[in-house]
């Protein structure tokens, strides 16, 4: 049999007209700006003066093991989850409202290798190639407002440097919405003495901006408007930091962002209302959805699903320690998703035998699950399901040995095959949640959070990388130090940290699978994005741009002379 292709399955789809979808949130047809008629912009103001849904909404966070070339299928899984939790309160008849809440894909990875951000196969938000390719164009106003900064400390420079700017101390870099290495440094300013003044600059792809943790971050648009304020651009000829607000760009940079400010509301293939905004990468960035769009789907649902990029050594250990920390939400649960064939191309199998039995391999990556879930119950205090992503080739014996892995730990282990079936396929997930939820319904949140942060930086480096990654110490580099130092004497060391590394290890060393131990984090690089309000701790090889591979996506993909794209996906 022919399996269909996710483009396929979402082309011949039926849309609900977008109006249809915000009644089913409580949304009048006023109270939503259309783009066409299967997405809109939802005004958050209009939303939060209206009664709440639920005066107890949940919030689920979506979270996977390491990811690997097989695919976990987490956003998949969010997708299908949300859809089967709607079927069983439609079929309980309790009239409970779920809501998916993700990212926005970058564009460079749909034409690069990892593909898009809108799940798979019956399990899909739609319309799923605009939500791949521009979408309402947020990313590209994010991409427009950090460049905009960029020109105006170009030219502040240029006309005359009244803060007397250090060219060779400006941090602030540009950004485009696309893999492209050959940005990775550059040199600006060449040509004549009116072409402007030339120093080395750069390039990170807008996703890793931090006008994008900014945007995910901020709660209100005069919130938006302070952040963007306080972003530190550059050194003086004394040292002494110049912020965004100085050059007076904080307010054309907001006024760039007032619409892609608002959430945007699209669907499920099952007509699940799913808001999408905002889209940070997981292991160069915070990786989670923006705030005021989490905020504005619990006001409307009773259930709220969102999902953290990648491992929830990074994703969820950012979700917990960032955005919750600082936009003061409290998660009620976790679920963890994993596969059977990624577990054990974890476990040492090779790529082009994973449809076999391995119980060797299976049993050798088991701690790398267990890890991500002691890590959620046990440093976060979250209770937790694991969901098993199902393919035809997982063997009953794979599937106990993960069972028993995750009894030992108290985890209930619930069986989904949301990419074939949709909501269907993933009921037995929803009422093993929804009785986990009921379960801790009455008990006192545990929730907490890694380390304090307000202890120094290299104590709270060292905090991660012990206790959620299992590290041995940290190796710190003589370039970080020179910055640590340099942000304490400023004062600006009394934050969260977002570490960037790879998301294939629980190491900063993606050759290092399962749950490695006797390993130290390599800390190369620090910044601190300071109107986001945390510090970035860049380690190992990891790049705030990435390449595109060898043989990238985009070339196979294509449209017809109807406007038909096809090779997506």
């Amino acid at each position: 049999m022919t399996v269909p292709s996710d483009i396929t399955i979402a082309q011949n789809a039926t849309l609900r007209p977008i109006v249809d979808i915000a009644k089913k949130i409580g949304l009048s047809a006023d109270k939503i700006e259309p783009y066409g008629y299967y997405k809109a912009k939802i005004n958050p103001n209009d939303v939060f003066d209206m009664p709440a849904k639920s005066s107890n909404s949940k919030l689920v966070l979506v979270t996977a093991i390491n990811p690997t070339p097989a695919g976990e299928g987490k956003t998949t899984v969010a997708i299908g989850l949300a859809d089967a939790l709607n079927r069983v309160h439609h079929q309980d008849q309790n009239g409970k409202r779920t809501v998916v809440a993700l990212r926005e894909p970058s564009v460079g990875p749909v034409f690069g290798i990892k593909g898009g951000a809108a799940g798979g196969g019956y399990a899909q938000v739609l319309p799923m190639e605009d939500i791949n390719l521009h979408f309402t164009g947020d990313l590209h106003a994010i991409g427009a407002a950090n460049n905009l900064l960029a020109a105006l400390i170009d030219n502040h420079i240029y006309q005359g440097n009244a803060l007397n700017i250090d060219p060779k101390q400006v941090v602030w870099r540009r950004a485009v919405d696309m893999n492209d290495r050959q940005l990775r440094n550059t040199v600006t300013g060449l040509g004549k003495p009116a072409d402007g003044v030339m120093r080395e600059d750069g390039f990170d792809i807008t996703v890793a901006s931090e006008v994008m943790a900014i945007f995910c971050l901020a709660t209100d648009l005069a919130d938006l408007k302070q952040r963007l304020g306080n972003i530190l651009v550059a050194y003086n000829q004394d040292k002494q930091p110049i912020y965004a607000k100085d050059l007076k760009a904080h307010g054309a940079m907001a006024a760039l962002l007032k619409d892609a400010i608002k959430p945007n509301l699209v669907q499920t293939i099952e007509g699940t209302p799913a808001i999408l905004h905002g889209g940070p990468f997981a292991n160069i960035a915070h990786g989670c959805n923006s705030v005021i769009a989490t905020r504005t789907a619990m006001h409307l649902a009773d259930y709220t699903l969102t999902e953290a990029g990648f491992g929830a050594d990074l994703g969820a250990e950012k979700f917990c320690d960032i955005k919750c920390r600082l936009a003061g939400l409290t998660p009620d649960a976790a679920v963890v998703v994993a596969t059977i064939r990624a577990l054990k191309y974890n476990g040492g199998a090779a790529k082009d035998a994973l449809k076999n039995e391995d119980l060797t391999a299976l049993e050798q990556v088991l701690p790398n699950l267990t890890k991500h879930i002691e890590n959620l119950q046990e440093v976060f205090g979250l209770p937790v399901v694991v969901a098993i992503n199902q393919f035809e080739s997982d063997t009953a014996a794979e599937i106990e040995m993960v069972r028993k892995a995750c009894k030992r730990l108290k985890v209930e282990v619930a069986l989904t095959q949301v990419w074939e079936k949709g909501g269907a396929g993933g009921e037995d997930l929803a009422r093993t949640l929804l009785a986990l939820l009921e379960t801790h319904n009455d008990q006192p949140q545990n929730f907490g959070f890694a380390y304090d942060s307000n202890k120094p930086i290299v104590n709270k480096i060292r905090t991660v990388a012990q206790r959620i990654y299992g590290a041995n110490d940290v190796d710190i580099s003589v370039t970080a130090a020179a910055k640590i130092k340099r942000l304490e004497a400023l004062g600006l060391d009394k934050m969260p940290i977002c570490i960037a590394k790879t998301q294939y290890s629980l190491s900063d060393d993606a050759k290092l699978l399962g749950r490695p131990t006797g390993f130290n984090i390599h800390v190369r690089d620090i910044s601190v994005s300071n109107g986001a309000g945390f510090i970035v701790v860049i380690c190992g090889p990891i790049m705030k741009m990435p390449g595109l591979p060898k043989h990238p996506s985009a070339e196979n993909i294509d449209v017809d002379e109807k406007g038909n794209i096809t090779g997506l996906f």
